[in-house]
């Protein structure tokens, strides 16, 4: 028996035990080791009706799409049309935020890699037409910037969407039709849906929220988030084994399986190298390329990319020195627990790397010095004010708003921050069983830290 033989059974046994555990409604997993396939699906896609979760379920990736935007963006390079260090205006005379000089500067690369520091969580709706892109484009006039194009990382939605207006306007087509053409299509993806009228067509997972654990998840109240949001991952829907038709190609030199060469060898490589790093936040890799999120493990560097929407996780990792690759594709419950268990045996097994532990609070309450992380942190999606009480404890009130305060795991509220690496201090209570991490970066030039960073910078505002 092969080891993905071994793989397969696995899955087969464990998936339905394991999503029962963790609370998740339905999953499915997908697994390639060289040319073989491994794939298990199990519980309901919708706990209203009851619908069974299959291997050919399609599910929203969410954010994995970026991977998807930076490869039909790097296709444009490849053609000679699109400059990774090129100025945004370039492509797109009429972008606009509320810093003309940084809006001048920021590069089609800084787009792709994060960095280029103006707020990025906005999930405007400009409506459902083909146009709504570039309506929302438009619409950060007034955007705020956070800090100098290429200074720092900070996760940024937004940015993306910009990016999948550069290949609209570049290929002179809506985005949807870029995905359908320059990607669906030369993959020979069967299982693919870049909006819920598609969507439909398949059995499709619907996302489901936990506001009362006692109740568990129950269907969310909406499907998607806004079109005007797709290329950052607000509608992207596939099943994990075209998922990892995609990632065989990015693993297979930019080739698809028939042979067919949908990204140059140079970009599929230029996509994998370090670009920035990113503070220690566990959540995330330690570093970041172009779209792909990379972790550099003892035993080899896994590249990946993580996605969540209205009650939807997906979760996505590449092992290119072994030819592996695991999706996970989930629809609520306790998601991050489920891709440890999961895709942390896969890794285990067949690439021998170990997923890093995750943060947990220190065992003994240390007494810090607050100066440096009191203070009010703010963003378009919440604010965190960080006090310090007389016995010397570090607490810190979360204040979610609009979209974040239904997709994040963190609930409105106050908690106590622990030490736990450096800067980097870390919630008391979990979120979904996990304690997250809170990195305090920059200095104000008076010991206090600039930015609160969750993987979005959120900028201090009062001391």
């Amino acid at each position: 028996m092969s080891r993905l033989n071994e793989i397969n059974d696995w899955l087969r046994q464990n998936l339905p035990e394991l999503v029962e555990r963790h609370g998740v409604p339905g999953a499915a997993a997908a697994v390639v080791a060289g040319d073989e396939l491994a794939e298990a699906a199990a519980g309901v896609l919708n706990r209203n009706t009851g619908v069974e979760a299959t291997t050919d379920s399609v599910f929203q990736i969410g954010s994995i799409t970026k991977v998807w935007t930076t490869t039909l963006a790097m296709q444009l390079v490849d053609e000679g049309l699109v400059d990774l260090d090129a100025p945004v205006r370039t492509y797109l005379p009429e972008f606009r935020i509320a810093d003309e000089e940084a809006a001048q500067r920021i590069t089609v690369r800084q787009l792709m890699n994060h960095t280029s520091g103006f707020e990025g969580d906005l999930f405007t709706d400009t409506g459902r037409g083909d146009d709504c892109v570039e309506k929302y484009v438009a619409t950060l006039h007034d955007t705020p910037q956070l800090f100098a194009p290429g200074e720092m990382f900070s996760y940024n939605n937004a940015a993306y969407t910009v990016l999948g207006r550069v290949v609209e306007a570049v290929r002179g087509k809506a985005y949807d039709d870029c995905l359908r053409e320059h990607l669906f299509a030369p993959l020979g993806l069967t299982h693919a849906a870049a909006d819920a009228y598609e969507a439909i067509m398949f059995r499709a997972a619907a996302g489901h929220l936990t506001h009362d654990p006692e109740q568990g998840p129950q269907l969310a109240p909406v499907w998607s988030l806004v079109r005007s949001n797709a290329p950052a991952g607000s509608m992207l829907a596939l099943s994990p084994r075209d998922l990892l038709t995609f990632a065989r190609m990015h693993m297979n030199g930019g080739v698809a399986a028939d042979g067919t060469r949908v990204l140059s060898p140079e970009s599929v490589e230029a996509m994998r190298q370090v670009q920035v790093e990113v503070p220690k936040l566990a959540l995330m890799g330690d570093t970041w390329g172009l779209g792909w999120e990379l972790f550099h493990y003892p035993q080899a560097t896994v590249i990946g990319h993580d996605g969540g929407t209205i009650g939807q996780s997906a979760f996505l990792r590449l092992v290119p020195e072994h030819g592996v690759a695991v999706a996970l594709l989930t629809n609520g419950g306790n998601a991050l627990e489920l891709y440890r268990e999961v895709v942390g045996h896969v890794l285990r097994e067949l690439t021998g790397v170990e997923l890093a532990a995750m943060p947990e609070p220190a065992q003994t309450r240390e007494r810090l010095d607050g100066t440096r992380y009191v203070g009010t942190y703010t963003s378009s999606v919440g604010d965190r004010v960080v006090t310090q009480d007389d016995d010397g404890r570090i607490w810190m009130e979360v204040v979610p708003k609009g979209i974040m305060a239904e997709i994040s795991p963190e609930r409105a509220g106050r908690t106590e921050l622990f030490p736990w690496d450096g800067d980097t201090l870390v919630a008391a209570e979990p979120a979904l069983g996990v304690y997250l991490p809170h990195a305090f970066v920059g200095d104000d030039g008076e010991g206090r830290a600039l930015f609160l960073h969750t993987g979005r910078a959120d900028r201090r505002v009062a001391p």
